[in-house]
């Protein structure tokens, strides 16, 4: 008359669609706001100086010796 309720795998449907539910609104709350750690990882580097991006310029190839020696004479007047 009553039968077996849910079923033999009925707790266990029940178990994951609520952790499927918990895990869902966690990465939900996450994704809109982000922990003050993610933010602030990108404007904890250090800013490179002028003289450094020069040389990575040089090094890359993006100029020639005589423009590097000309930036870096105009860097340092």
């Amino acid at each position: 008359m009553w039968g077996i309720g849910m079923g033999l795998g009925g707790g266990l449907v029940m178990v994951l669609f609520w952790g499927a539910l918990i895990l869902g609104a966690v990465w939900l709350v996450r994704t809109l706001f982000p922990s003050n750690q993610q933010l602030s990882a990108s404007s904890s580097r250090p800013e490179a100086s002028a003289d450094d991006i020069l040389k990575q310029r040089y090094a890359r190839g993006e100029i020639t010796k005589e423009q590097f020696e000309q930036m870096r004479r105009d860097l340092s007047a």
